[in-house]
């Protein structure tokens, strides 16, 4: 399979559709796709629900998704910090809903969604709200809750390079979250740095293979 070199990005995201459900790498700023994300915000896609480690920061990238009144809901591990004063107006008023998931159960329940596992029982939550109105089993003497996949109908993925099939590799922390939702989403957005001739990536190197790429795009 050969992943689509997309000329920009406004043509890489001009198909996502009102409503659908998008997966945004990042952790922080680091690794964020943030020229796929101001081409959404050009395209007008609304009422979304974003799932992404955190809330955005400052005004660019995620945040200025947020502000524009694009998103619906958040599905995130870490919505508050010193620079998030978006999310954090829109939420207190009202504007937007939170679904809080723990890092761990984000990474795994979009992991369960990419190996096609139904859901998977984990303690992490046991005794706080986030367990409320979830089933619990016991399993070696101690409470499980049960999570459910994570999945997307659309990933914007930040990464390093990509070779003419679409093969992606990453720098550093920026890889994050990158490989867990290219395999939880029907359609997989990746922009890099530098697209290079097919053969140039060392095969050792490269994280997420270009079966689950469907278009690159460079920044």
């Amino acid at each position: 399979m050969r992943a689509v070199i997309c000329q920009d990005a406004d043509e890489a995201v001009a198909d996502i559709a009102d409503g659908a459900t998008v997966l945004v790498g990042g952790f922080g700023p680091a690794g964020m796709a943030e020229t796929l994300i101001d081409a959404l915000i050009r395209q007008g896609a609304t009422e979304l629900t974003v799932v992404s480690n955190n809330a955005g920061n400052g005004t660019t990238g995620l945040a200025a998704l947020l502000a524009e009144g694009r998103v619906r809901k958040m599905v995130c591990s870490y919505p508050r910090q010193a620079d998030s004063w978006v999310f954090d107006d829109l939420f207190r008023t009202g504007k937007i809903q939170l679904e809080l998931v723990t890092q761990g159960n984000l990474a795994e329940r979009m992991r369960a969604a990419g190996a096609g596992i139904g859901g998977f029982y984990c303690p992490v939550t046991v005794g706080t709200p986030l367990a409320e109105g979830k089933e619990s089993r016991l399993i070696d003497g101690r409470i499980h809750v049960l999570e459910h996949p994570l999945r997307g109908d659309v990933a914007l993925i930040g990464a390093h390079q990509a070779d003419g099939l679409g093969n992606v590799v990453y720098r550093k922390t920026a890889r994050n979250f990158g490989p867990v939702m290219a395999t939880a989403a029907a359609t997989v957005i990746v922009e890099v740095a530098q697209v290079v001739p097919t053969g140039a990536l060392d095969p050792e190197t490269i994280v997420t293979p270009c079966i689950y790429v469907d278009r690159v795009v460079t920044r």
